[in-house]
């Protein structure tokens, strides 16, 4: 036994290291070598035969996925949960009540609709929803966005009257028909959500739940910072009971600050006094429930508390005669009949109800994947589209608005034991209570403590602003693209938030596919490991050998990076050399045939007592008609890196291979396929061959179909590692020693000069085309992303 504090022997030398012998693969050899198995797929029949097969399991699997509600019922814990599930529904249906009341005046509609919206949606989402934790209903941001259709289809200056003062004079005053406002923003509110509904279920049939895979949780924390920060501001004008227009729109906030603290003035004080105590009490209690969670039972749940106490005070001091507060007044006792929607305003706000569907469902299924992940068990996305949609077309038959979850209601509803929706629907029966019997206990209710009970809870989401250094140092493309760009865009200006998913695609694609990563990578001597050359001292490039890694797809918007990557690693530019040279071979050969120089097979020989004219400027006029050699055939053989008897500044070209290293390349476009090959030849024709090394097997046959191989581009340049591929250049070099590559023979028939017609910052036909692909995809990319707007 070893003895304590004993150090542990060291593994044996011979097991710290490995040695592999095989042979060199190309991709041609390795195909030769092991035999591709042809993936045989189902045929139509198949398919069919095996979408239309039924039986009593497979029914019984198709219906539950339709009604989860059958899958854990039948597993209920009844003596184990229901007690836990009855205290959770009992005291998160007090919280849902006055929430769904505080809410309420963010859509704009009379707060005794929040009540309907905090009991409707729960009522359906029991049989069909998926996560058995979250708390169905309104959410301050959900709410913010519905009010602001509700707001800019039924502003205050559609319902003005006017109205004689009573001593008789021609002295008008300006009044609004709150009535008829009323039932036309409830009409709007509900409308809207039975079409967010009807949208909700088409994406779930459509398994379009995909789409919350692009909200990343800072890009949806961004959007609710701003929208808090907009929340907050619709409410302030409340705490402190000051009339303001209702603005919309661009910088609605800003004018809304505006004309708030313009009128600071007549702020009512009785209002103002009690918000505020309202907030500090709300906040310090709940930040006593997060910091000593583990010790209380149960949350204190402050808001009840509060509003009830208010009440109170309200009632019995008369704050309404005496001190002028607003109150809420008047809430309706009992149910509406349900309602038809008005069809004739789905097409003024369709994309707003867009929007809408998505932010709804992605807070909902956000915070049900964290309880579902906490509690093991799995939410399925499409289904909660679909759910979420039933209900919000229930409920909007209702006169009810957009329901989701709350996370402050869930966290209660969790917290205080719930197992399961049955909690969900013991709440909604809190809820019935209050619509039934006790809504007119809270007429006396100051508006300003609702105000104040929805800021308080807005906490959770200003403390997303204190991520922003920490996603800063970690992902800077993430932190503009997610938090500040929706943070930005949606406090400042409120767009539709669909905008916000194109702008992240955009942005992230822009960066990490449009100016993908790339190096020069080397050798770790002794090893088959292969390293950037400016991350690592020891790593050393193969002599005459650049390695270029390019992690990214290769398509028509990032081919020019591609290229730019190939110039800046290899430090020249293919198609200028080729030019260069042409024009040099081209002095010679004017020069041979004035007999100032003489050609032979060792090279170029000046010859002696004649006054060279080769050393003519770079700059001199070219001319292009066809140059005729003696008729005795002469071969020539140009050391392009040594001085030639021609002045032209032709670039070194000190390799002789390339190997673009493809590992981390996943798709190539067509654009990319034919200017790859386009590569190939650039560098060919000037000596320096190009391998392709560490490829994915979909990248082959995306070659093929797109006919990339030929008597010139061929399999046996393909290499299944880097190192097989530097293996074998090093063993054709070994081969090949007695003869130099980098001399170029050329015969005494005439030379076509295709090339040299254009200048030399000329781009070819072939780079022409590909920059017009490049410009017309993008602009559709564009076109097609704002689109999904309108």
């Amino acid at each position: 036994a070893m003895a304590a504090g004993e150090r542990a022997v060291e593994p044996l030398a011979e097991l710290s290291h490995y040695v592999v012998a095989r042979p060199i693969y190309s991709e041609a050899g390795f195909q030769d070598e092991n035999e591709r198995r042809p993936p045989l797929p189902p045929t139509l029949r198949e398919r069919a035969q095996a979408a239309c097969r039924c039986s009593r399991k497979r029914a019984f699997q198709i219906t539950k996925s339709f009604l989860p509600i059958l899958g854990w019922l039948p597993n209920y814990r009844v003596k184990e949960w229901l007690i836990s599930d009855i205290i959770s529904g009992v005291s998160t249906g007090l919280v849902a009540t006055l929430q769904g009341l505080a809410y309420a005046l963010l859509v704009a509609v009379p707060v005794g609709y929040g009540l309907y919206s905090a009991f409707f949606p729960i009522l359906t989402y029991f049989f069909l929803g998926t996560s058995r934790h979250i708390s169905v209903g309104p959410f301050p941001v959900v709410s913010l966005m519905v009010g602001s259709v509700v707001l800019s289809m039924a502003p205050d200056d559609n319902f003005l009257i006017d109205s004689s003062n009573a001593t008789g004079t021609n002295v008008t005053e300006t009044l609004i028909d709150t009535e008829s406002r009323d039932a036309q923003r409830v009409l709007i509110a509900s409308t809207l959500t039975f079409l967010v509904g009807i949208l909700q279920v088409i994406f779930g049939v459509l398994q379009i739940g995909f789409i919350v895979r692009y909200l990343a949780d800072p890009l949806v924390g961004g959007f609710t910072t701003a929208a808090a920060f907009q929340v907050l501001v619709s409410q302030l004008k409340i705490v402190l009971n000051v009339s303001t227009k209702n603005y919309n729109g661009v910088l609605s906030i800003i004018y809304t600050l505006i004309e708030t603290f313009e009128k600071i003035g007549t702020t009512n004080i009785a209002d103002l006094i009690a918000g505020l105590l309202t907030i500090v009490i709300c906040v310090v209690v709940k930040e006593i429930n997060d910091r000593f969670k583990h010790k209380i039972p149960i949350p204190i749940p402050i808001e009840v508390i509060v509003t009830i106490v208010a009440t109170g005070i309200s009632y019995a001091a008369d704050f309404e005669k005496k001190y002028n507060a607003g109150i809420v007044k008047s809430i309706p006792s009992g149910f509406l009949p349900p309602e038809p929607p008005d069809v004739s305003l789905f097409s003024q706000m369709i994309a707003a109800s867009f929007s809408i569907s998505i932010v709804a469902y992605a807070i909902a299924v956000s915070v049900g994947k964290v309880y579902a992940t906490k509690y093991d068990y799995a939410i399925d996305g499409n289904q909660e589209f679909i759910a979420f949609g039933i209900s919000n077309i229930f409920s909007g038959a209702f006169s009810c608005f957009v329901a989701t979850t709350a996370l402050s209601r869930t966290a209660v509803q969790e917290s205080t034991g719930g197992k399961s929706q049955v909690a969900g629907i013991i709440s909604a029966g809190i809820v019935l209570i209050a619509i039934v019997a006790l809504g007119k206990l809270l007429e006396p209710l100051q508006k300003s403590v609702l105000a104040a009970v929805v800021i308080a809870n807005l906490k959770g989401m200003f403390m997303q602003v204190f991520d922003v250094p920490r996603l800063w140092r970690q992902n800077k493309v993430d932190a503009v693209s997610n938090l500040i760009l929706s943070f930005l865009l949606n406090a400042l200006v409120w767009f539709s938030f669909c905008l916000l998913i194109p702008s992240k695609i955009l942005l992230t694609t822009t960066y990490t596919e449009f100016f993908p990563s790339w190096g020069g990578f080397g050798n770790i001597p002794g090893t088959d490991i292969y390293k950037k050359v400016k991350d690592y001292k020891n790593v050393i490039e193969p002599e005459g050998v650049k390695i270029l890694r390019f992690s990214s797809p290769i398509f028509y918007a990032n081919i020019d990076g591609l290229k730019s990557s190939l110039k800046s690693t290899v430090g020249f530019d293919a198609v200028k050399v080729y030019n260069k040279r042409l024009k040099a071979l081209r002095k010679i050969q004017k020069l041979i045939k004035k007999g100032k120089l003489k050609a032979t097979k060792n090279g170029i020989i000046s010859e002696p007592g004649v006054n060279n004219e080769a050393f003519e400027t770079d700059e001199e006029p070219e001319d292009n008609q066809d140059l005729q050699v003696p008729t005795k055939e002469v071969e020539i053989q140009v050391d392009w890196n040594s001085e030639l008897p021609v002045k032209v500044n032709i670039p070194k070209v000190p390799i002789h291979s390339l190997i673009l290293d493809f590992g981390a390349v996943t798709f190539l476009d067509i654009v990319a396929v034919r200017s790859i090959k386009t590569i190939i030849r650039e560098f060919e024709r000037i000596d320096v061959r190009v391998y392709f090394a560490s490829y994915q097997d979909n990248l082959i046959s995306q070659l093929e179909r797109s006919a990339f191989f030929d008597d010139t581009v061929r399999r046996d340049t393909f290499f299944l590692t880097v190192h097989d591929a530097v293996l074998y250049i090093r063993n054709q070099m070994t081969y090949s020693e007695n003869q130099d590559p980098i001399f170029e023979k050329v015969s005494s028939k005439p030379i076509e000069f295709t090339e040299t017609s254009q200048p030399d910052d000329e781009l070819d036909v072939q780079e022409e085309v590909c920059n017009l692909e490049l410009n017309v995809s993008i602009t559709y990319t564009i076109l097609l992303a704002l689109s999904l707007c309108l």
